[in-house]
């Protein structure tokens, strides 16, 4: 397998993270995480205009990439500047809409690449854990269209979204796969209430009510009760842009810790010289380049047969919540006591790095999912 990347997947790459590192400086970001908003509106008209969410859909779909490199090269530069700008949900819910939309439907797609339409997926919810398809939210048929009666928790971003792809349950029982339908859920439409918070690592979250929400024959996104496919489409890409993020996460704070190795002095002697931090460095740089590696399988398996691209999703997945979470720690146990302090941008690398593990499925979720997958193989 060729794993160079091609030239315009450079150029894209060497843009973003130049436009990360001028424009989105630690104070920068750290101001615009913590803002009522969650996220600055111009940089998203930026990251529209640089093609950076274009990259992440295919000609077809309005945009110029999609694969699943295009994919891992944005999310890692994300993750280098800690951005919390939606792009998350652009992925996921952009993904749906691709697989499962008609014309008219996927017309919306050329707003979402040009930054006018921000869209997010709304599937968990405030029973569930990780599992795809445990669905509580209901749709009912009324004349020809629908009632939409549920919540939906921690939704990315979800006060600003102008469009969600929300999972609800048409037939069956709540944790059957068959039953569930994707519909395409405006924000302004009445009797959705959309209540937000702030997220631990920075940006927004919110939760979602649908009271008695009416919605046309038109919302409905794909076949009726056949939504469990699109929604593992859709997640599975979300899993795939985490991992790269959390890639970025973990060499960023690997560069902080070197850095600080290499000017901290203790009794006279820089620590970079006591050969027991030298070990652990060592470890843990030989731990970030496994962690490439499974995000280059994952990425390499997107467009793979179902399982295959599902088991490779899972082992990354798997990958990143450990060797992450180990990251975090190391970096702050070598930085000593300066490493907790919120001035110092690792301890926000640490967090977030922590939090993608809980984020679509920590590592015990995926691990059981890869085992069951490969029984499935078998």
């Amino acid at each position: 397998m060729n794993f160079e990347h091609t030239e315009d997947r450079r150029m894209l790459a060497d843009s973003l993270n130049r436009f990360i590192a001028e424009q989105y400086a630690f104070e920068t970001r750290d101001r615009i995480a913590k803002s009522a908003q969650g996220f600055s509106t111009e940089i998203w008209q930026q990251f529209a205009e640089l093609g950076v969410i274009g990259a992440l859909f295919s000609e077809a779909d309005g945009g110029f990439g999609g694969g699943g490199f295009d994919v891992a090269v944005v999310f890692e530069a994300l993750g280098r500047g800690l951005v919390v700008e939606p792009l998350l949900g652009a992925v996921m819910a952009g993904e749906a809409i691709s697989v499962a939309g008609n014309d008219t439907q996927k017309g919306l797609l050329a707003e979402i690449v040009g930054g006018t339409t921000i869209a997010t997926l709304a599937h968990d919810e405030p029973e569930t854990h990780y599992e795809l398809s445990r669905v509580q939210t209901r749709a009912e048929r009324s004349g020809d269209g629908w009632v939409l009666k549920g919540a939906k928790a921690v939704v990315q971003q979800g006060e600003q979204a102008n469009l969600f792809v929300v999972s609800a349950r048409t037939s069956g029982a709540v944790d059957d796969e068959a039953g569930i339908s994707l519909f395409l859920v405006p924000a302004k439409t009445p009797g959705l209430t959309v209540r937000g918070c702030p997220a631990i690592d920075g940006g927004r979250v919110a939760e979602l009510g649908f009271d008695n929400v009416k919605l046309g024959a038109d919302a409905l996104l794909g076949t009726e009760g056949q939504g469990h496919a699109t929604l593992e489409r859709a997640i599975g890409r979300g899993v795939l842009a985490l991992c790269a993020e959390a890639l970025g996460a973990m060499e960023a704070a690997k560069t902080a810790t070197l850095e600080y190795l290499r000017t901290r002095k203790q009794f006279g002697t820089l620590i970079g010289s006591f050969q027991a931090l030298q070990h652990r460095m060592a470890d843990l740089l030989l731990e970030i380049e496994q962690a490439r590696s499974a995000v280059i399988n994952a990425a390499a398996a997107i467009d793979a047969d179902r399982v295959t691209r599902e088991r490779a999703l899972s082992a990354a997945k798997v990958s990143i919540g450990r060797i992450g979470t180990l990251v975090a720690e190391e970096s702050i146990q070598m930085h000593g006591g300066i490493g907790m302090t919120w001035e110092l941008p690792l301890a926000h690398y640490a967090k977030r790095l922590v939090m993608i593990d809980h984020q679509l499925g920590d590592e015990d979720h995926h691990l059981q999912r890869y085992i069951a997958l490969g029984r499935e193989h078998h």
